[in-house]
């Protein structure tokens, strides 16, 4: 089974992800991000949660704003580069994050419905495999 973290600023929409993905037949950890907790990552050191989850799926205003987004996966990249981001956002557009699919950040614009975090979560595990084969 494919292991997933969520990280949302808001709980309840985290909580939906979450449901909507252990449908699918993810396990599923949680965390409400920098905004409600020390972050490891934006203070330089490593996430245990990350490091034992297959997949990432961020919430672009995890960190607060979109700008810190950049900041935040850019440390995840740094510590944790096997580890696949799905980077949800609702539609403005992110300047801050370099999201080719080379660099394992997949970006969803828009409604993260079960159905297209988990087309997400594929390609980017697809992302993964295909660099670890080259």
């Amino acid at each position: 089974m494919t292991r997933a973290l969520v990280v949302h600023h808001d709980i309840d929409l985290a909580d939906q992800e979450a449901d909507s993905l252990r449908r699918f037949g993810y396990i599923v950890e949680q965390c409400s991000g920098p905004t409600a907790n020390t972050c490891p990552i934006l203070n330089g050191g490593t996430c245990d949660l990350a490091a034992r989850s297959d997949v990432l799926v961020y919430d672009a205003w995890a960190s607060g704003d979109s700008d810190g987004s950049g900041a935040l996966v850019e440390g995840l990249r740094r510590v944790h580069p096997t580890v696949p981001i799905v980077l949800t956002y609702p539609g403005i557009g992110l300047t801050s994050v370099d999201d080719e699919p080379a660099h394992g950040v997949i970006p969803l614009e828009g409604q993260p419905t079960g159905a297209r975090l988990h087309e997400a979560i594929q390609r980017a595990l697809e992302t993964v495999r295909g660099a670890a084969a080259h």
